[in-house]
């Protein structure tokens, strides 16, 4: 499986799964507070509306009260037609503009006698039963209930008693805009709720215009929706007879105003739920649309935030497959942080191995080439010893010519110089521990140089000596520092023609000590820096890979003819 995959959905938990489940109780905790705030205004509104119709009813009372208590009304007494008080009612009715729609008074017998509408004047008032009753200010005032006919007029009916005797002399009569009441529900309801007043006795005496238009107007179907106001908290029930869906229902009972102790009426507010909720559902809108710019913003960072990670691990394992089929180290980019100290790591780990593996592979075609040499070696050491016999035997005999003897000493030579290949291979395929001692290496040198003197001699090479070194021992293996010094000898030795020059010269400066090699063939072979003792040791160990450098010993090859360093290393 890819590790982008298990990393980006281990992102997608870690983002995701927190934030859904932030933003769901994040939305049930507004939910419930914007649903609870929706209640407690319903509720609110719904006590608010009731203390108004309160105030508006004892305004009507009181008016009431204070007309019946006027001089002007005395004039009941003389039981005739007055002009006069006809003039004063047409005069208050104008002054509350649309709160009254007649004002008039009868009589005890209930004949208008005077009105603010003098085409009343003469005939007889309707009487009709009382629906309310109540006391205010020491005046009985009765309310009767707006009928079926005319909705919006309601007759408070309030009597007139004489300020001598105190019989009845009459009553006043004033004819309410019942509107009003319509008017205040209406506002309130706005687009959304609907409003009702339930009386006493369950009838529904005022309704915003839904429930006018509905026909509910003075029925009673609504009589049992009283009790809600007695919880004084906001339910939520079926809307029927009103709408086929459920409603949120709020209720306050009148508490009457100032003086006045009201009649007992309900006022509920009625919302649908869906009305009621849709807040609530814009909220879980704006949630969803928030949720999901969480989960696409997540989504891309995790997307990314996975693949930042993800992305060196698959280049590291794309090398290590690639490595696999090809051998081919082609090293990814390594990045930074931990990641990238892992891929460093682990490609520098694969390249130890790769190396090693090879140097394993070259240690052992070594070791096959060494069984090998130290086999031919054996077996050709016994024909060359016998071939060193017999050349030596041939050496004893008196009647070989002069010739003869130059022959045979090259066999013997020869054979002697194959004797010590031999044992060089025997030595390379079997590299003994060097040996180390403390060694004069001025004496080393005189003695290499006497064992090439007769090859010298042949080729008439002469071989100068300027050993200034005032300490000239160190320590090292005596034996192989010999054939480093003999390499270098025999090396100019093949480069010189006839006649030629080897200069051999030695110095130190109390920390090195220099020896250097020089020829005037075509190329000059310098050694030179090692120090005294530790460095000289391991010159001695390389002399056993064909006196190879060490970097602790330098060795230049000059050009002499164009006084120019060629090759350094």
């Amino acid at each position: 499986m890819n590790i982008r995959k298990p990393l980006l959905v281990a992102f997608l938990g870690v983002g995701l799964v927190p934030a859904i489940l932030l933003a769901s109780l994040a939305f049930v905790k507004a939910r419930e507070a914007v649903q609870a705030e929706i209640e407690r205004n319903l509720t609110v509104q719904a006590a608010g509306i009731a203390e108004d119709v309160d105030k508006m009813m004892f305004e009507r009372l009181q008016n009431a009260a204070t007309w019946i208590r006027l001089d002007v009304m005395q004039d009941l007494q003389i039981r005739d037609v007055d002009k006069r008080r006809s003039r004063f009612l047409a005069d208050l009715q104008l002054g509350y503009q649309d709160v009254y729609l007649n004002l008039s008074c009868a009589d005890v017998q209930g004949q208008i006698i005077s009105s603010s509408d003098a085409g009343q004047v003469g005939s007889l008032a309707e009487s009709r039963p009382a629906w309310l009753k109540t006391v205010l200010s020491g005046a009985a005032v009765e309310l009767e209930l707006p009928g079926e006919a005319d909705s919006r007029a309601a007759v408070m009916r309030a009597p007139i008693t004489s300020m001598f005797t105190g019989e009845q002399l009459g009553s006043m009569r004033l004819k309410l805009d019942w509107s009003d009441i319509y008017d205040v529900l209406d506002q309130a309801a706005g687009s959304d709720r609907m409003l009702a007043i339930l009386d006493a006795e369950g009838r529904l005496i005022a309704a915003s215009r839904e429930l006018r238009e509905r026909g509910l107007l003075l029925g009673s179907e609504l009589a049992d929706w009283r009790t809600i106001a007695a919880t004084q908290k906001t339910v939520t029930r079926q809307g029927a007879p009103i709408i086929d869906a459920e409603l949120v229902v709020g209720a306050a009972r009148s508490h009457g105003y100032a003086h006045f102790n009201g009649f007992g009426w309900t006022t509920l507010i009625m919302q649908p739920v869906d009305r009621a909720l849709a807040p609530v559902h814009r909220m879980a809108w704006i949630f969803l649309v928030l949720l999901g710019v969480i989960v696409v913003v997540t989504v891309l960072v995790a997307t990314w935030v996975s693949r930042a990670i993800a992305q060196p691990i698959v280049g590291l394992t794309a090398f290590t497959r690639g490595y696999m089929r090809s051998k081919v180290l082609q090293a990814p980019a390594a990045g930074s942080g931990e990641v990238g100290e892992l891929t460093e790591a682990f490609v520098h780990m694969v390249r130890d191995i790769d190396l090693s593996q090879q140097n394993l592979v070259r240690a052992s075609k070594l070791a096959v080439v060494g069984e090998m040499s130290s086999i031919i070696a054996h077996e050709v050491r016994t024909p060359l010893g016998i071939l060193r016999s017999s050349a030596q035997m041939l050496q004893r005999e008196a009647g070989i010519s002069e010739e003869g003897h130059e022959l045979v000493g090259f066999i013997e030579s020869e054979t002697e110089r194959l004797n010590r290949l031999v044992s060089a291979m025997l030595d390379t395929a079997r590299p003994r521990a060097p040996s180390y001692g403390d060694v004069d290496l001025h004496a080393l040198i005189r003695q290499s140089i006497a064992m090439l003197a007769a090859q010298m001699a042949k080729k008439q090479v002469v071989v100068s000596e300027s050993l200034l070194a005032s300490n000239p021992v160190v320590e090292c293996d005596e034996e192989q520092m010999t054939q480093v010094l003999l390499n270098l000898l025999m090396n100019g030795l093949q480069i010189l023609g006839h006649g030629g020059r080897i200069d051999v010269a030695s110095h130190d400066d109390g920390q090195y000590l220099y020896i250097e090699i020089a020829d005037d063939g075509s190329f000059a072979i310098v050694t030179s820096t090692f120090t005294t003792p530790n460095q000289a040791r391991w010159i001695a160990e390389m002399a056993t890979n064909a006196a190879k450098c060490h970097p602790n010993m330098k060795w230049l090859e000059t050009d002499e003819a164009q006084e120019d360093n060629v090759l350094s290393f």
